[in-house]
């Protein structure tokens, strides 16, 4: 089994499990796992399950809380995630994380078909599966451009194209949280650091 749950990244002077959105979340504070530290006061949060109910409204609160840009990847088992951001100065937007898992995982089922099993090795899921990946590609340019917007808001990507970002929503991993990363690294974010290096 995978990770599933939700990645916070933002930035704050304090630790952001701090934050008031949070304070709601039964055990939030107890599960949620820290993750290696940026330069600047950035930090990334791992909450495992489904304790964020609400993705939209926990950036609305964490970007209030903290004046700036903030970005949510729910997970689904480490293989798909969705990644929303939000800032002051810029407007929500959304990305799909390893398009090709989400292409076998989200296509559109037949009403007729009976035994998946069976369907996933026919012509016709291969051709559905051809038709969503066309469709999540579609979004790809206008969701990098995005991300980009938002990571130049935060002071960083400034010599980053949206090619590159483009280059990263496309390809894949077989664990998407090291694509979550991967993605924050090439947006121009200051690398994450292990602290124990530090010492």
């Amino acid at each position: 089994m995978g990770f599933s749950g939700e990645l916070v990244f933002g930035r704050s002077d304090q630790s952001l499990l701090g934050a008031p959105v949070f304070d709601g979340i039964d055990q939030s504070r107890e599960t949620a796992h820290v993750g290696w530290p940026r330069a600047g006061g950035w930090q990334t949060l791992q909450f495992h399950g489904d304790v964020i109910k609400n993705p939209e409204t926990t950036l609305q609160a964490l970007v209030e809380w903290t004046g700036a840009p903030v970005c949510v990847a729910s997970v689904y088992d480490s293989d798909v995630a969705i990644v929303m951001g939000l800032g002051p100065d810029v407007e929500l937007w959304e990305a799909c994380l390893n398009l090709e898992k989400a292409a076998g995982l989200w296509a559109e089922v037949p009403d007729d078909v009976d035994d998946m099993s069976e369907w996933i090795s026919t012509p016709a899921f291969a051709e559905a599966v051809d038709r969503k990946r066309a469709e999540l590609d579609a979004h790809v340019p206008g969701d990098a451009q995005a991300a980009l917007d938002w990571a130049r808001s935060a002071g960083f990507g400034h010599s980053v194209t949206a090619a590159s970002i483009q280059e990263v929503l496309r390809s894949g991993e077989v664990f998407v949280e090291e694509l979550f990363d991967a993605l924050l690294d090439r947006l121009g974010f200051p690398e994450a650091v292990d602290p124990e290096s530090q010492r």
